[in-house]
């Protein structure tokens, strides 16, 4: 703090008046509305100027962008003095009274000829603006950070400043910064408080408009299920469920029997997880993925030399599979010959590499799995019958994807957030017409089709909303997919599916299908569908 030799004037001798003021003003900041702060503090320096015979006020607070701007916020003076800058870099101005004073100490100068020698910067803008005696008091809450500066000068002549001055003017500083931060709070609660009523219309417009436009929003859809792997809500599936957890913890081989495509792997996959073999790794071979000579050697070894070409000794699928669960895909595409040899494995869990006269013996659980009706097939003389007697144990029938529209959204939406990890995109809706017409859609191809047509849609989609439609059904996709009779069962079980099987009434099967609910009746039975038990 600089010093000044100058005896203070005999109008500060008697301080109780500015004392009163003080006070006066304090009691007018305490319940003051926020919107009336700003002119209040200029009031309030104009009545202090006046009682002291002062002849500038300034209150400069730092800027939030840049803390060595100070933007001038409240001033009063006289009109014929030169005005400071609305703007002020304390770095080009008074960078050593600023360091000072935002460093937390009050500066009463009564002469500028005392400012120390670093401080000649400042004594030439403190003439530039007529200052002949000044006090800067920091702006502060409480002990927080210094806000800003609060300012008194006079440009006519010297003055000292008395201690009792000094202290006051610091009061005057605290009144103003409560106030000031009171106002800011005010403020950044009403901001607030808009911000919220706009986000709360914003999403009152958002409910409206997905209303409006029947959108399917992804929350709406429970990917949750006990079953990870395994997505589906429909009776069909949850029926499908119950068996594989009645047979997951026996030994029991087990028969999946579905089209193509119908996710009868995954099955296998969660009877396997869900028994006692779990520890080890779940074994699969694809029956009709290899010529008969190579299958067998996969599935029971070979030795080095057992035909031409083998050059090492390979152990096969059983042997791998000791202990554990191995999974036979289309088995009904085995060769008579082969699924002999697959019999005594069954029966015994014994059989010998290709190329050696040695017996292994190995525990071996089966589930296999086939797109065949194996009973025809066994009628047909393709397939042994001891052997689907051996085979059919516990048989699973998993129905096609068009007797269970239901799951549909569902898979759409497991698919979307499969592909969402590998694209790096974000889908958060689909239109419910679009969902509505992938329901309708008979799906030859099953899940595996349904994840394609997912898939495309994922790489040509953008902005969060998926365009999803089904494939055209040409002519050549019904014929592919089974007679016209087989057709036409197809696409009613799944708009009985999408239905709840309600027939009647508005919303109900024979209304979607366009007919009367008798001739709907008679197809049903002519067609002989019957509702999945539950």
């Amino acid at each position: 703090m600089v010093q000044s030799g100058i005896k203070p004037q005999e109008e500060l001798d008697e301080l109780l008046p500015f004392e009163r003021l003080l006070a006066e003003i304090s009691t007018l900041f305490i319940n003051l509305p926020s919107d009336k702060i700003d002119n209040e503090i200029v009031a309030a320096q104009r009545r202090i100027c006046e009682f002291l015979d002062l002849d500038r006020s300034t209150l400069w607070i730092a800027s939030e962008d840049d803390p060595e701007i100070l933007l001038l916020t409240h001033v009063h003076q006289p009109l014929e003095i030169p005005s400071p800058p609305e703007r002020m870099s304390t770095k080009n101005f008074f960078p050593w009274t600023a360091k000072k004073v935002l460093g937390g100490e009050t500066l009463s100068i009564s002469k500028m000829t005392e400012l120390p020698t670093e401080a000649g910067r400042d004594r030439e803008v403190f003439g530039l603006y007529g200052t002949k005696s000044s006090v800067f008091v920091p702006l502060s809450v409480g002990k927080g950070p210094v806000l800003g500066v609060l300012t008194f000068a006079v440009t006519r002549d010297e003055r000292g400043w008395p201690k009792r001055v000094v202290q006051q003017f610091q009061l005057v500083a605290q009144i103003f910064a409560n106030a000031l931060a009171r106002k800011r709070a005010d403020q950044d609660l009403r901001e607030s408080e808009r911000r919220l009523r706009e986000q709360l219309e914003e999403i009152k417009q958002l409910r409206l408009q997905l209303e409006q436009e029947n959108i399917y929003l992804r929350d709406e859809i429970m990917l949750q299920h006990r079953h990870e792997e395994i997505v589906g809500r429909s009776a069909a599936m949850k029926k499908v469920l119950a068996q594989v957890e009645q047979v997951a913890g026996t030994e029991a081989t087990v028969l999946l029997q579905g089209e193509t495509g119908t996710g009868k792997e995954l099955l296998a996959r969660t009877i396997h997880n869900l028994s006692n073999r779990k520890e080890r790794p779940l074994i699969t071979i694809n029956c009709a993925a290899l010529p008969p000579t190579l299958i067998e050697a996969e599935l029971f070894g070979r030795e080095k030399g057992a035909y031409t070409g083998a050059m090492t000794r390979m152990a096969g699928r059983f042997e791998v599979a000791d202990r554990s669960t191995l999974f036979l895909d289309e088995i009904g595409e085995l060769s008579i010959e082969l699924q002999a040899k697959l019999l005594r494995v069954v029966e015994e869990g014994r059989f010998e590499r290709l190329g050696s006269t040695k017996s292994l013996q190995v525990d071996v659980r089966i589930i296999a799995a086939t797109n065949r009706d194996l009973a025809q097939e066994v009628a047909a003389g393709r397939f042994r019958r001891d052997l689907y007697y051996r085979l059919n144990v516990f048989p699973i029938s998993v129905p096609p994807l068009c007797e269970r529209s239901e799951d549909v959204p569902p898979l759409v939406w497991a698919f979307v957030k499969q592909y969402e990890k590998k694209m790096g995109k974000r889908v958060d809706h689909i239109s419910r017409n679009a969902m509505d017409a992938m329901q309708r859609y008979p799906w030859p191809g099953n899940a595996r089709q349904l994840r394609n047509i997912v898939e495309h849609a994922m790489i040509t989609s953008s902005g969060g909303k998926l365009h999803l439609h089904p494939p055209d059904q040409t002519p050549g996709d019904i014929l592919t997919s089974g007679s016209l009779e087989e057709a036409e069962r197809k696409h009613i079980l799944g708009v009985l599916g999408k239905t709840a099987w309600r027939i009647a009434g508005k919303g109900g099967a024979a209304e979607i299908l366009g007919m009367k609910r008798t001739t709907l009746l008679s197809k049903i039975k002519k067609l002989g569908i019957k509702r999945p038990a539950l």
